[in-house]
């Protein structure tokens, strides 16, 4: 039985724009960690998309960032299942932000996995870890 392919797609974000011109900058760095990642759960079906969700300059305390937006809306298309994040606060830095991000990606039956921080939503107790986390929202 051919087994389920599980659509990854990888958000970096990175606050100021000091660095970024550099050839391997902290995007990239973010980047690669989240693609070692998603190769270590190919046995699972995990497949990297090509597209790309890179917010160079944008502070993670608002969710108007170009990238950012593209992302959820994939999300909403049902374009990606998993979406992998360097660390949570890549995402945002707002703890009522994460519950709306959250809310939509339960919607639409997307998780998330945090690369450095043991936070994956994919598994249950993952996700009793976040609705513990949210309560005190």
């Amino acid at each position: 039985m051919k087994q389920k392919q599980i659509k990854c797609a990888i958000y970096t974000r990175k606050s100021t724009e000091e660095g970024l011109e550099l050839e391997f900058n902290s995007l990239d760095a973010q980047r690669e960690a989240a693609e070692a990642y998603i190769k270590s759960q190919q046995h699972e079906g995990w497949t990297l998309i090509e597209k790309h969700y890179d917010d160079g300059g944008y502070s993670g305390g608002t969710m108007e960032r170009p990238a950012f937006k593209e992302l959820m809306q994939d999300v909403k298309d049902n374009k990606i299942d998993i979406v992998v994040v360097y660390k949570v606060d890549r995402l945002t830095r707002s703890l009522m932000d994460f519950a709306k991000i959250v809310e939509v990606f339960d919607e639409h039956e997307a998780s998330f996995v945090s690369v450095t921080q043991h936070f994956n939503t994919t598994t249950s107790m993952g996700r009793l870890t976040l609705n513990i986390l949210l309560s005190f929202t």
